[in-house]
């Protein structure tokens, strides 16, 4: 597989916006159900998209990768 690369502002922003996208779905309990009946099938839920889109984060250098070894609840700082 060719190499990618991204120019460092890019990849800061890029994981700004997974980090926004990670705070609002930790935010709102009304997105559970209709994430649930998007995806139809209750192996990979709210959570699991938060995990991964955290990973990603890492990935771009957006953080350090504490929020990875945190439990689901935790990981926010909300209550989910």
């Amino acid at each position: 597989m060719p190499g990618t690369s991204l120019e460092t502002i890019d990849a800061i922003e890029l994981a700004e916006l997974l980090q926004f996208v990670i705070d609002w779905l930790g935010s709102d309990k009304q997105l559970r159900p209709s994430f649930a009946g998007f995806v139809g099938h209750p192996a990979y839920g709210i959570d699991e998209l938060q995990h991964d889109l955290r990973r990603f984060t890492v990935l771009l250098g957006g953080d350090d990768g504490e929020t990875l070894f945190r439990e689901p609840d935790d990981a926010d700082g909300e209550d989910q």
